[in-house]
Formats: C-alpha cells, structure tokens, sequence
C-alpha cells in the first residue's frame, strides 16, 4: 500500500460544487505534466474501477431520496478503498502522478457536512477505508451555486441525482468545501471559478510547478 511520504508519484485531487469545472482542469494539468515528461493517471470518484463505476451508477443516477445518506456515505467508501487498491496506490508506487476529479473531501461536504451524517463519522471511515492516505494537493474549485447548476442544465448522461437537489443543499456543499480548504491551508488551495479555462489553468500549472519544483 503507498503511503503518503513514500510514494514514489503525486496525488492531485481536485474537488468543489457541481458544474465549477473539475474535469476539465483535471485534463488540462494531465497534458501539462505529460508534456514536462511525466507519467499521469487521470481518474475520478466515485469510479475508476468496474465496481466503483457500478457503484457509481446507483450514487449519481435516479431518484435523490433513494439512499440514505449513511449508506449513501458507505457506498462511496466501498469504490474509493477499491479504486485505492486497484489503481491508485499501484499507480503511486510505480511513480505516476494521479490526478482525481473528487476524492474524500466529496464526501466529507456532501455526505458529512450537507447530508448531516457528521465530521466524526466520515473521519472514522476515512481511517479504516483509507488509513490516513490524502492528496499530496488539492485544488477546491469555487462558484456561486446558482451558476454552476446553470452549467449543468445541458448534462444528457443522466448523472444528475446531486444536481437535482435544492439550492440550500448545494449551498451547504460549497460552504463545506471552503470550510475544509481554510482548515487545511497546507494541502488545499481555492481557485475561483469564475475565471476563463484558460486562466484557471494557468494558476492549477503555476502552482503545481512551484509546488514540486517541476
């Protein structure tokens, strides 16, 4: 199992509300890196593995009350300890950088903080499902609720279960996330996504680069 300290790759995560960009920023550092000579795995949560992408069909699909949010939190602690396993601390070890559109802070804003199931509870899966592991750096992608939902009306793959739930909700995640960013300054950095692609990217690179004297 890699250990943060010994693992030979880095673990990017980048988290944040729905429709603020993720994915795309994901990417876009995934060619960057490349091109400095690096080798990347670019993954996302819940999924990366055929269970967790099982998983993930029953978390982000169909109706929003049909889980409870314990188990709903206990779903995601299933992919993520197998998406460990199976990929990314074997990509880690092997010296590839990994970065992941969502990883624990998701379930701490959505599940824990939003969801009501507590900070204490997600901080005791997270040691048995994960055993203390976290990113090397995380990127909180911040918006304004109302438009990252306007991002996401054009979504046709039906992973739209979180998007319909009410604008408090969504405000409950984004002020989650802040929350985790300003009590971990050290691994965690904010990025305004208000700004063009292209100048978001530009920080995430700039900030990886000075990060790990790439």
């Amino acid at each position: 199992m890699s250990k943060n300290g010994t693992q030979l790759g880095k673990f990017i995560s980048f988290e944040g509300g729905e429709g603020t960009g993720k994915s795309t920023q994901v990417g876009i550092l995934s060619e960057r890196l490349n091109e400095s000579g690096l080798k990347t795995f670019c993954t996302r949560e819940p999924g990366g593995t055929g269970i967790a992408e099982e998983i993930r069909s029953i978390l982000v699909r169909g109706e929003k009350g049909k889980c409870a949010p314990y188990s709903e939190a206990l779903l995601h602690f299933a992919a993520r300890r197998n998406h460990l396993v199976e990929k990314i601390w074997p990509a880690l070890e092997n010296g590839t950088w990994v970065i992941c559109d969502r990883f624990t802070d998701s379930s701490m804003a959505y599940q824990g903080m939003a969801m009501g199931v507590g900070e204490s509870t997600i901080n005791t899966l997270s040691r048995l499902f994960i055993e203390k592991f976290s990113p090397n750096l995380t990127f909180v992608m911040d918006l304004q609720v109302e438009e990252g939902l306007k991002r996401t009306e054009a979504r046709v793959d039906g992973e739209d279960r979180y998007e319909s739930m009410d604008l408090s909700f969504h405000k409950k995640v984004r002020e989650a996330f802040l929350e985790i960013a300003a009590n971990e300054t050290d691994r965690c950095v904010v990025i305004d996504s208000m700004q063009s692609v292209e100048r978001i990217s530009r920080q995430v690179i700039d900030l990886v680069e000075q990060r790990f004297e790439i």
